[in-house]
């Protein structure tokens, strides 16, 4: 509307203006990019999807996506969410060939995915990955993909922001851009303005316009190996949850930052705990990289080896202390690994509902400790936090994981689990889980 009202005053106007105000820009100020478009269109890819839907499973679903061939021989990246699931993956090439895909490789935590063609094929045209850190807000970008259906879509537009948690994962550290992006650019590049791909092209904000996300190439570049080869991603895990520090709580902590990362709780037999971090520290460094957020703490560490050794710095009563963990593996909370060669593992009944369930526990003399949670599962939804022992299953005592876990298989679909647990208070809360 704002433009329109523009153009309908200056239109007024325009006998009174000089020429000079109202001639076109130059080529020099506004260049075509239909030179590195033409240089890298041909490296994207439409996805058409039929999967197979969860109440009733012979209805097929059908759904579309981009991707971008990232080697000669067939390999494309992708998002996780648009893979997932699926019974039959077809790809459709930018010169009208067509081919079936498998998967090789899900990521869930960064909705990653690698998946390759199948047959004999070779000499493709593959993107390049750029260098995702060095992009300034204001560059340019330019997103390729199959919105709604429309294949080759091209839109342009600029990085608006860096590092963006949108709070839909653990390590979330996307890219924002203003590039439009809708339903069926996910997974499609977002290419820098030398045609290096520097973005996944991952999410918006519905209902708005202008406000996209992608995964960095970065972080895709160092997850993509472990994905071909494992056909999943295993991290280093610390073992704590913790907050972004604020003014207030480091003033109440006698912190002397604020910036850090709160330990809100330590999980029973973690490498955390083992290596002597409590409830209230403050962590500020980890190795020589200065700890900023929570969030921040979260993604230093999974970049990390399991194994590894980490020496972490923190606060404590005001006073500043050393520690050195030795990083644990993070457990497949999700139950998302592949097996080898892309083809899904048989998931009995008892396996999908602990994974629906979505937590980690471990036995103390209490009972079962809630030790993680996956998030949107069936136990965060239920405000399920870690830390709650579980006292009570259907009111029978709990007593060991395996007791729990007998009794929540045990309990039929649609069927309310009824749980008693304890907080660190020692206060005891009620909690109730549908079980679908």
């Amino acid at each position: 509307m704002t433009a329109l009202v523009f153009g309908l005053i200056l239109s007024a106007y325009s006998p009174q203006l000089s020429s000079s105000l109202i001639s076109p820009p130059s080529a020099s100020v506004a260049p075509s990019w239909a030179p590195l478009i033409d240089s890298v269109k041909s490296a994207v890819v439409n996805l058409d999807i039929e999967s197979r839907g969860t109440k009733k499973p012979e209805a097929l679903k059908q759904g579309l996506g981009s991707g971008f061939l990232i080697d000669p021989n067939g390999l494309i990246l992708t998002n996780n969410h648009v893979v997932a699931g699926a019974s039959n993956i077809r790809v459709k090439l930018s010169d009208g060939r067509q081919f079936d895909a498998m998967v090789m490789g899900r990521d869930p935590l960064v909705d990653l995915a690698v998946i390759k063609l199948k047959g004999p094929v070779h000499d493709l045209p593959a993107a390049k990955l750029g260098n995702s850190d060095k992009m300034r807000v204001g560059d340019w970008v330019i997103a390729i993909g199959n919105p709604f259906g429309l294949a080759s879509s091209v839109s342009l537009g600029i990085i608006s922001a860096r590092a963006r948690d949108i709070k839909v994962g653990p390590y979330d550290e996307f890219l924002q851009t203003d590039a439009a992006i809708n339903p069926g650019n996910s997974g499609g590049p977002l290419f820098n303005a030398v045609g290096e791909v520097i973005g996944i092209n991952t999410a918006i904000i519905g209902g708005s316009s202008g406000i996209g996300f992608a995964v960095p190439s970065n972080l895709a570049r160092a997850l993509i190996p472990q994905l071909k080869q494992d056909g999943f991603v295993t991290r280093a895990w610390l073992g704590v949850a913790v907050e972004d520090l604020t003014a207030d709580l480091a003033k109440a902590l006698d912190v002397p930052t604020v910036e850090g990362a709160v330990v809100m709780d330590v999980a029973p037999g973690s490498p955390a705990l083992l290596a002597g971090i409590r409830n209230d520290d403050v962590i500020v460094n980890v190795g020589k990289e200065k700890i900023s957020s929570g969030g921040m703490l979260t993604r230093t560490v999974s970049h990390r080896k399991p194994g590894g050794r980490l020496s972490v710095a923190l606060y404590r009563a005001g006073i500043r202390r050393d520690f050195v963990v030795e990083l644990g593996v993070r457990p497949d909370l999700e139950g998302n690994r592949l097996a080898q060669g892309g083809s899904e593992p048989m998931v009995t009944s008892e396996e999908a509902r602990r994974r629906q369930f979505g937590l980690v526990l471990q036995d103390s003399p209490a009972g079962p400790v809630i030790v993680t949670l996956v998030p949107a599962s069936l136990a965060e939804q239920a405000h399920l936090e870690p830390g709650m022992v579980i006292v009570e299953v259907n009111k029978k005592t709990a007593g060991s994981t395996q007791a729990f876990w007998t009794e929540v298989f045990r309990t039929p679909a649609g069927k309310p689990l009824l749980l008693r647990v304890q907080v660190q208070s020692g206060a005891r809360l009620l909690r109730a889980i549908k079980l679908p």
